[in-house]
């Protein structure tokens, strides 16, 4: 005769896992949530070097003129541009294998998608538009100096369309997910929400020092966008309304950027009007994503 089956078998157990995991006890730990990062900013940097490196060499440059042109051709940029997409998509998939355990796990609830009761959509758009708002006053106060990102953005139309699809369509998704949804959420249970919030606040804005060194005020906008995100994920413990608010964010700039090279069409009432939005068009053409 077959034995029947045990109460507490794999199947109960399996349950049971799944019933504890919430997204501030994810089924991940530290060390792989420091290799997500990682990995998210090697695929970058990697993808975007191997775009660009055969088409700069295929114009027979020398090595140390390779630099140069990579920064200044309209083509090489636009190609390092283009390569985002497929990093973005290798670090959803990277994220997915790491939250879902390759597939065992459910991904969206895992992560906290969902909206709080007390954080719900207007909020979040609030939110973003709240902090749109800060960063085009402290560029007004600290001035709009040049940054790389802003180098690209006059490169050409379609790098501008491209920039506004990644920070739209990709960025938010991405970022949120690395950062408030696997980071965040192993770092907050192994050292408190404290340190956690202060340990994604650094990565964030270190990360994008390298496109916007030149202006302080962009820098301290992304290390406060950051900070408010963050605090989001941990006082509600949900990466929705997160996702939301880094999308508004991006996409109204993305809307600026994209429409801000036809100012020159409108008739001249408009344009005066237009250019009492000097200071929020000067500071969309540098913080995207």
């Amino acid at each position: 005769m077959s034995e029947p089956p045990r109460e507490g078998g794999p199947a109960v157990a399996m349950q049971t896992e799944d019933a504890l995991v919430t997204p501030d006890n994810p089924p991940w730990g530290v060390l792989a949530a420091v290799g997500v990062w990682l990995a998210s900013v090697l695929l970058l940097a990697f993808l975007q070097i191997f775009a660009v490196i055969p088409y700069a060499l295929s114009q027979g440059l020398d090595a140390q003129a390779v630099a140069e042109f990579i920064s200044t051709d309209k083509t090489a940029i636009l190609l390092s541009l283009v390569a985002v997409f497929p990093a973005h998509l290798l670090t959803l998939a990277l994220v997915w294998a790491v939250v879902t355990r390759f597939g065992k796990m459910p991904f969206w609830h895992t992560l906290g998608w969902s909206w709080s009761e007390n954080f719900g959509l207007w909020t979040s758009v609030a939110l973003a538009v709240g902090l749109l708002i800060l960063g085009a006053v402290l560029t007004n106060i600290f001035g709009a100096q040049e940054t790389a990102l802003e180098q690209m953005l006059n490169s050409s139309y379609a790098a501008r369309l491209t920039i506004a699809a990644l920070a739209t369509f990709t960025a938010p998704l991405v970022e949120e997910t690395v950062y408030r949804g696997v980071l965040y959420s192993a770092l907050q249970r192994r050292i408190g929400a404290m340190w956690a919030i202060t340990g994604v606040l650094i990565l964030f804005t270190l990360v994008h020092v390298p496109q916007y060194y030149q202006n302080l005020s962009v820098v301290v906008t992304v290390g406060l966008l950051s900070l408010a995100l963050t605090l989001v994920r941990a006082r509600t413990g949900k990466l929705l309304p997160c996702v939301v608010i880094h999308l508004i964010f991006n996409g109204i700039q993305s809307l600026i950027i994209v429409f801000e090279p036809f100012k020159n069409l409108l008739p001249e009432t408009k344009q005066q009007t237009q250019g009492c939005l000097a200071p929020l068009v000067a500071h969309a053409a540098q913080l995207l994503f």
